[in-house]
């Protein structure tokens, strides 16, 4: 259903458990292609997919200490899920107790529904009751889409970085906000 250009759905936010692996690699492979697989599919990409998704990755994310996986489910089908890690520094965050945004990802037909706004909210949330005082990510800088997102979320763009992929240097934006 749609109500001023923006779907109003029924979701339920939770952990992410290990059984969740398989449907969240892919999950997350597909979501990755759409955003930086553009111009089709090169050796670095390839790579990359391989490497951050397999079931087994992500099996081993979901038992990393200190980093956090929840998924929005939806009639049991998973259709977004947010990544955190406790403590990951970056040289433009100024906060004694950071927190990296990983990842944010959401299946296309479920964007402008509320999914990535509630998962952004729930990673803010248990970031900060657990002391963090900052939340970063590093998104590409041609991703326009999440750009305008976080920066409706209440994040500041603190300057570049780099992401290397297969040996090639990507540019990213490190954004920030700081946690009540």
């Amino acid at each position: 259903m749609r109500t001023g250009g923006r779907v109003t759905l029924t979701f339920q936010l939770r952990a992410a458990e290990v059984d969740d692996a398989l449907c969240l690699g892919v999950l997350a492979t597909q979501v990755f292609l759409d955003t930086y697989a553009q111009q089709g599919i090169r050796q670095a990409i390839a790579h990359e997919v391989q490497r951050a998704f397999s079931t087994e990755a992500v099996r081993a994310l979901i038992n990393t200490p200190n980093t956090s996986l929840w998924v929005a489910e939806r009639a049991g089908h998973l259709i977004g899920f947010a990544q955190w890690t406790l403590g990951t520094t970056q040289a433009l965050v100024h906060s004694a107790r950071p927190a990296e945004l990983d990842r944010l990802y959401v299946q296309e037909p479920f964007t402008r529904a509320g999914v990535g706004s509630a998962l952004l909210r729930q990673a803010e949330a248990a970031a900060a009751q657990a002391g963090s005082t900052a939340l970063w990510l590093s998104p590409w800088v041609h991703n326009e889409r999440a750009l305008a997102f976080y920066a409706r979320h209440g994040y500041i763009n603190l300057g570049l970085t780099t992401f290397v992929m297969g040996g090639e240097a990507i540019d990213n934006y490190v954004l920030a906000k700081a946690l009540p």
